[in-house]
């Protein structure tokens, strides 16, 4: 039996609690409770983190102590900390644990920092770069007995640079304990899974493996709301709002044929959650829900209908609009990825994709959201937006319905996470130098870095130590003294600092911070959208519009703008590249399907009738423009003169933005 192995008190609380334990329960005990390294992949709603909590909180319960965390838990996402340290607390109710549960994260004042490393929780709910931040600081004293730690939603970055700042945070973990914690890995969506379990445990250890991804059920439908969406506006009777308010544009475009059925679906539904591809698009499509709701509401309060969620909100923000949709206050949200982890989001009844997912772990990982329960459907409906992102979400839809997630690929060797992991080391080991040997072998010990040359290792401590290429680099000053003849590191002054204010991983793009004239946030701006913009200026963030008080050299000041109309805001660099993978699927499905009978399409591929009209008719005018459509096997190349004349090259090929940037730069 399962719960065979857990107190009295635990298997009265789960059977009172539950009607039994799930597939990844079922599996997942018996190696946890063995001691064993575990990987547990499972559909979102499949009780996987209840599985990796339960035998560590019943063993905290049965054996107490006092002055040390025993049980790390670290979650890519800031909110997912939050909601599992909530949802901790009906467990540690139920089997009567007295065990102290702290949250760390960026967030987290002072205060509490101070007073969790004088008394140290039993269970720590944490960040990649605040377990960074806590084993370079004097902190670390507090996490010398760990003896299990929780990587929750490992696909979210075993597959980024990110991924490898956090394997070797686990290393330092493993080398400031007593003994080496057992670490336990969840994921809903990842291939292969042996490629994710060795990026947890590293080249050296062994993992078991518990595959409980059965399939969710899903209600899936491509949408579109036109004849033809060559000619999207004909016949389409425009919604009265004002087209430049939201930037789109004003002839060819679908949105207004989109925006009244996302609406409709919205009010047939207790509760949405609309996905975009990016912030800008989150932003506009809540205005234009909301302004769509209040059209003939002219008395009265206008209607909310509709918040967005994305990154660039402050935390207290998401918070806000988050409980307001799981309260039933709130009927929908538009959100980009950060509603894509398994973050508690309630009963949602339906989930609307805007655009092509654009993979198909994140297209499982979106519609997954709806049905969240055990063995409940997720619906969701796939909304494109011209005839090449209908191509590609026919295509995701297919793929997701037989499961084929892209493979996981981890980076390896990144030497700027791994610099800046050395003057961490060298600083929180002051006054004691570090043995390069020992650096080498704790580097070794992740599957990130598992083959790295010694070379190149000391190539990196060469130039910490200040020996650069050119003299260009000569202003820069060294973070680590190098004893060559020792073999040992050390910290130079200043290098402590420079770590604990450097977490995480390089970022991709500056970002000014938005806050309230008495300093509380209220959330991110691009920095080129900044340097466009003026004091007096009004902006959408949050679906609420602010006015610009005062532009700094890191932030922007704003008041509360109510009912005045806002610009909404853009960000660079948010688009995804198509995988290779699901390139190759989509070219291979182009050969197949121009010849192919729009009847088949819907039938097979979840398309409505419109939809598949008009995917039929986007392969064949390109067969009939140049005899052959790309695909997996081919390449086209078309010649064509411009407006003024001038002769234009377009090279068509389906393995989308990471490839053909390339050749752009060409």
């Amino acid at each position: 039996m399962p719960l065979s192995a857990f107190s009295p008190r635990v298997r009265e609380w789960f059977e009172s609690a539950f009607e039994r334990p799930t597939p990844a329960q079922e599996q997942a005990w018996p190696a946890i409770a063995g001691g064993e390294h575990v990987l547990i992949s499972a559909p979102t709603g499949s009780g996987k983190t209840l599985a990796a909590f339960l035998w560590g909180l019943d063993k905290l319960a049965r054996e107490p102590s006092t002055g040390r965390t025993r049980l790390v838990y670290v979650s890519p996402l800031k909110a997912l900390s939050y909601d599992v340290e909530r949802n901790l607390r009906a467990p540690l109710r139920g089997i009567g644990a007295d065990l102290k549960v702290a949250l760390r994260t960026g967030d987290t004042p002072q205060k509490e920092r101070a007073d969790m490393r004088r008394n140290p929780p039993d269970v720590l709910i944490t960040t990649p770069e605040s377990l960074y931040l806590i084993l370079t600081s004097q902190a670390r004293e507090m996490l010398t007995g760990v003896e299990a730690v929780i990587v929750d939603e490992i696909h979210a970055v075993a597959g980024t640079k990110r991924g490898a700042h956090l394997a070797l945070t686990l290393e330092r973990l493993t080398d400031s304990s007593e003994h080496d914690p057992q670490r336990i890995g969840l994921s809903a969506t990842q291939n292969p899974l042996e490629e994710v379990g060795r990026f947890l445990v590293g080249p050296r250890r062994t993992v078991k493996i518990v595959d409980a991804g059965v399939r969710k059920p899903l209600d899936l439908k491509i949408q579109v709301p036109v004849e033809s969406m060559v000619e999207p506006d004909a016949g389409v009777e425009t919604p009265g709002i004002d087209p430049l308010a939201g930037g789109e544009a004003t002839r060819r475009s679908i949105w207004p044929a989109i925006y009244p059925q996302i609406l409709e679906l919205v009010k047939e539904h207790r509760s949405t959650i609309v996905f975009v591809n990016n912030r800008r698009t989150a932003e506009r499509l809540a205005l234009r829900l909301n302004e769509l709701a209040n059209e003939g509401h002219a008395e009265g309060p206008p209607v909310e209908i509709a918040r967005s969620h994305h990154g660039s909100l402050a935390r207290e923000e998401r918070l806000v609009v988050e409980e307001m949709l799981k309260a039933g206050e709130l009927p929908c949200l538009v959100a980009t990825s950060s509603l894509e982890l398994g973050i508690d989001m309630g009963a949602v009844d339906l989930v609307l994709q805007v655009e092509s997912p654009k993979s198909v772990a994140r297209g499982l990982q979106r519609i997954g959201r709806a049905g969240h329960g055990v063995g409940d459907t997720s619906k969701g409906r796939i909304f494109p937006k011209f005839r090449a992102d209908l191509l590609e979400s026919a295509v995701v839809v297919k793929l997701m319905r037989e499961g084929k997630i892209e493979p996981t690929v981890v980076p390896r060797n990144p030497l700027d996470v791994l610099a800046q992991h050395v003057v961490a080391i060298a600083a929180s080991a002051e006054p004691e130098p570090v043995s390069v040997d020992d650096l080498y072998a704790l580097v070794t010990r992740t599957y990130s870095y598992g083959d790295l040359p010694r070379p190149l290792l000391e190539n990196v401590l060469d130039m910490l130590d200040g020996r650069y290429p050119s003299r260009e680099f000569g202003d820069l000053r060294p973070r680590i003294v190098w004893d060559r003849v020792g073999g040992t590191i050390r910290a130079r002054k200043g290098a402590r600092q420079l770590a604990v204010t450097n977490a995480g991983t390089i970022p991709d793009r500056g970002l000014f911070m938005v806050t309230l004239p008495d300093g509380r946030k209220v959330g991110e701006l691009d920095e080129e959208m900044v340097y466009e913009a003026r004091p007096g200026q009004t902006f959408l963030l949050g679906a609420s519009t602010w006015r610009i008080e005062e532009i700094g050299r890191d932030r922007v000041v704003v008041t509360p703008a109510p009912g005045a109309p806002g610009a909404v805001p853009f960000w660079r660099g948010d688009s995804m590249g198509r995988p290779k993978e699901l390139g190759q699927a989509i070219g291979a499905f182009s050969r197949w399907a121009v010849d192919q009978e729009p009847a088949l399409l819907e039938a097979d591929y979840d398309l409505d009738p419109l939809a598949a009209r008009n995917l039929v008719d986007y392969l064949r005018e390109q067969q009939d423009a140049t005899r052959v459509v790309p695909s997996d096997r081919t390449i086209v190349v078309e010649r064509f003169r411009d407006e003024i004349g001038d002769w234009r090259l377009c090279v068509l090929s389906p393995y989308g933005g990471r490839v053909h940037a390339a050749w752009g730069s060409r």
